[in-house]
């Protein structure tokens, strides 16, 4: 039996912890935003985090595959 590290799964892992932090972080500026205070639309908040957390998710889970891909062909 090996034990065999697979950087695709830690990749896989690291995609969904992203979007599970996108979505935390944009419900709390849901929760701050006020509409009196803020002068910027709650959609500039959104599109702000999704740059953060799910440009990387979507790099980690693409570059996850590609590994996968890489690793079943040897």
């Amino acid at each position: 039996m090996k034990n065999i590290f697979r950087i695709d799964k830690v990749l896989i892992v690291a995609s969904v912890l992203l979007v599970l932090g996108f979505v935390i972080r944009l419900g709390a500026d849901y929760y701050k935003y006020q509409n009196t205070i803020n002068s910027t639309p709650f959609y500039v908040f959104i599109i702000g985090r999704s740059i953060v957390f799910l440009l990387p998710s979507i790099i980690c889970f693409s570059a996850a595959k590609y590994v996968k891909k890489l690793n079943h062909i040897k």
